[in-house]
C-alpha cells in the first residue's frame, strides 16, 4: 500500500471515522491482550479475518474516503442518535460507529447460541419459580433474602399465570472474552434491554457501503429481528385471535433510547404510544385512535416497573397508565417484558445463574460467569473492602456503566468513597476481578489501533426461543478504557457471524 494518507472532512471524526489513516495495520500491536482479528504479536490475521483485512488493505485512499463519506451520510440521514445524560446537558449525539466489522466464525457462534438458549431457559424457570412454588429458595440454592431484598422483586404479583411461563421475552446478555479468548457472561439484561436498533442500522450501513465485502464473507442476516420480535409479541397475547393488537410504550422523545423505540415500532408496523394514549376500562387496556377506543393485547414496554402505573407503583409518575396493573393481574393484557423480571437483572442474582442452570436443567453452564464476590456474604465483603483498589465494584441495580468503580484506574479518594458505600450497604454491591477484555482493530485518529470490546446478542422468547446471529459489538473509544457503554462515550461495530460453509451466501 502506498504511503499516501486518507483525509476526511466534516463530521467523520465524530463518527469514529479517521481524519487521516496511515497504511492499515502498519505498526498494529496486540500487546498482551487477546485480539479478535490478529494472532499474538499482530503479524498474522486470524483465519476468519483474512478476507476483511485483505479488503481494507487493498482499498485506495480515494475509495476509502468515498466509503467513509457514504457511512457518514447513512447515519446522518437515518438520525441514528442516543442521548448522554452524564454531561449535564442531555446531549443528543450521532451514535459513534467503527467500520471495521467484528467477525465471529460459525463454530464459535454455535457455542454462544447454545449457551444463550440454556441461560434464558434457566432464567425464565427461575422467575416462574420464585413467583410461585419457590423451590429454588426452599432448597437453599439461591438465598431467600437475596430475592426478598432485591429492589425489583414484585412478590405482590406471585401466582400470575403468564403465557408460555415466560417472564423475559427479550434479553440482551453482555458477553466478553478474557485474555484466553474464552466467551463469558458479564451480566444479563432482562428488563428493557436496548441497542438492537443500532445492530440493525449498523448492518444496513455496512451492506450499502461495502457490498462486495459483505457478499464475499457469507454473513448471517440480522434483518429478521423485527419480524421475529413481532411474532414474539403476538405469541403472548391473552386473547386468542389472528391479529392481536400490539403497541410499544415509550417514555417519550426525551428518553435516551427514543430513536430505538420509534425505529422498532416502525419496523414492526405497530403503534408507538405514551401513557396518555392508553386508558383502562373494566380491567382492559384501550388505545385512543381517530376511530375510537381499540383494545390492546400486548404492550412492549420501554418503561421500568416503577413508572408503569401511578395507582400501583410511583404516584408521581406521569409516564405510565393508571390502573394498568388491574388489567395485567386480570390477565387481559400482556407486558413484554413481564413485571418482576428485574430480580434476574440484579447483579447479585447473576452470581447464582450457573446454580440455576444445574438446578433446573441438570447441566453445567455452557457460557461461564465472571468470578463474583457478593457484599452480602461476610467473607466476600471482607475481601472486597480489603481489595477495592484492585477489583471492579458494581452497584447491583445500576446500568449503563453507572455506579461502578474500576479500582486500578481510580484515585485513592474514589476508592475510599466506594469503600464507604460498600460498608454502608453491602447487599447493594458486588466485586469482580478486572478482566482483560479482548480488543479489536478500530480506526482511531490517524491509524488503526486495538480497542476493548464486548458483545450484546439478543434473544427472543415467546412460543419458541430465537437467537439472532450477531448482536451489538460495543467498543471503548478511549485508549485503555474498559468501559464500552454508549452512555460513557463508547461506540459500536457491526457484528458478522459467518455462516456454516455448507450454507448458501447471505441475501
Amino acid at each position: 500500500m502506498s504511503d499516501s494518507r486518507w483525509k476526511l472532512p466534516g463530521l467523520a471524526s465524530k463518527l469514529l471515522f479517521p481524519v487521516e489513516v496511515k497504511p492499515l495495520f502498519e505498526n498494529y500491536e496486540t500487546e498482551s491482550f487477546f485480539d479478535e482479528a490478529f494472532e499474538p504479536g499482530g503479524d498474522r490475521c486470524r483465519a476468519s479475518y483474512e478476507g476483511a483485512a485483505s479488503y481494507f488493505r487493498e482499498m485506495t485512499p480515494d475509495r476509502m474516503q468515498a466509503s467513509l463519506r457514504s457511512l457518514e451520510r447513512t447515519f446522518l440521514k437515518q438520525g441514528v442518535t442516543f442521548t448522554v445524560y452524564s454531561d449535564g446537558q442531555g446531549t443528543e449525539r450521532i451514535f459513534p460507529f467503527d467500520p471495521f466489522p467484528r467477525i465471529i466464525p460459525h463454530e464459535e457462534w454455535s457455542v454462544i447460541d447454545a449457551g444463550l438458549r440454556q441461560r434464558i431457559k434457566a432464567l425464565n424457570m427461575f422467575l416462574a419459580d420464585i413467583y410461585s412454588d419457590r423451590r429454588i429458595l426452599k432448597e437453599g440454592i439461591v438465598p431467600d433474602y437475596l430475592v426478598k431484598t432485591s429492589k425489583h422483586n414484585r412478590a405482590e404479583f406471585s401466582g400470575l399465570k403468564l403465557p408460555h411461563d415466560t417472564y423475559i421475552h427479550i434479553c440482551g446478555s453482555d458477553l466478553i472474552r478474557d485474555d484466553q479468548g474464552r466467551y463469558c457472561v458479564l451480566e444479563d439484561n432482562g428488563r428493557c434491554p436496548s441497542g438492537v436498533s443500532y445492530m440493525l442500522e449498523n448492518r444496513v450501513a455496512m451492506k450499502r457501503t461495502f457490498p462486495d465485502l459483505y457478499r464475499k464473507m457469507n454473513v448471517e442476516r440480522v434483518s429478521p429481528y423485527p419480524r421475529e420480535l413481532l411474532k414474539t409479541l403476538k405469541a403472548v397475547s391473552p386473547r386468542q385471535q389472528d391479529d392481536p393488537v400490539c403497541v410499544l410504550l415509550t417514555p417519550g422523545q426525551y428518553n435516551s433510547a427514543y430513536f430505538e423505540h420509534t425505529f422498532l415500532a416502525q419496523q414492526m408496523g405497530i403503534e408507538i404510544v405514551e401513557g396518555r394514549d392508553l386508558t383502562v376500562e373494566n380491567e382492559r387496556v384501550y388505545m385512543h385512535t381517530t376511530q375510537g377506543l381499540v383494545q390492546v393485547d400486548v404492550i412492549y414496554r420501554r418503561i421500568d416497573d416503577d413508572f408503569l402505573d401511578p395507582h400501583f407503583f410511583r404516584r408521581d409518575s406521569t409516564l405510565g397508565v393508571p390502573d394498568l396493573m388491574k388489567a395485567y393481574r386480570a390477565g387481559n393484557v400482556s407486558l413484554v417484558n413481564a413485571i418482576g423480571t428485574g430480580v434476574a437483572d440484579d447483579k447479585a442474582t447473576y452470581a447464582y445463574v450457573p446454580d440455576m442452570i444445574r438446578f433446573y436443567l441438570g447441566e453445567d453452564a455452557i457460557l461461564p460467569n465472571i468470578e463474583t464476590f457478593l457484599g452480602s456474604r461476610d467473607d466476600d465483603l471482607k475481601y472486597m473492602l480489603e481489595n477495592v483498589e484492585n477489583i471492579v465494584i458494581k452497584a447491583v441495580d445500576e446500568a449503563g456503566g453507572y455506579g461502578m468503580l474500576i479500582g486500578p484506574a481510580s484515585t485513592k479518594e474514589e476508592c475510599e468513597d466506594f469503600r464507604r458505600r460498600v460498608k454502608a450497604n453491602p447487599r447493594g454491591y458486588i466485586g469482580q476481578p478486572v478482566i482483560s477484555l479482548s480488543r479489536h482493530p478500530t480506526f482511531c485518529d490517524d491509524n488503526l489501533e486495538g480497542r476493548h470490546v464486548d458483545l450484546r446478542p439478543f434473544v427472543l422468547t415467546g412460543e419458541k426461543t430465537v437467537v439472532i446471529p450477531g448482536g451489538l459489538t460495543r467498543v471503548a473509544l478511549r485508549k485503555g478504557s474498559l468501559v464500552v457503554n454508549s452512555s460513557q462515550g463508547g461506540g459500536s461495530k457491526d457484528t458478522w457471524v459467518l455462516r456454516d460453509p455448507s450454507q448458501s451466501n447471505a441475501s
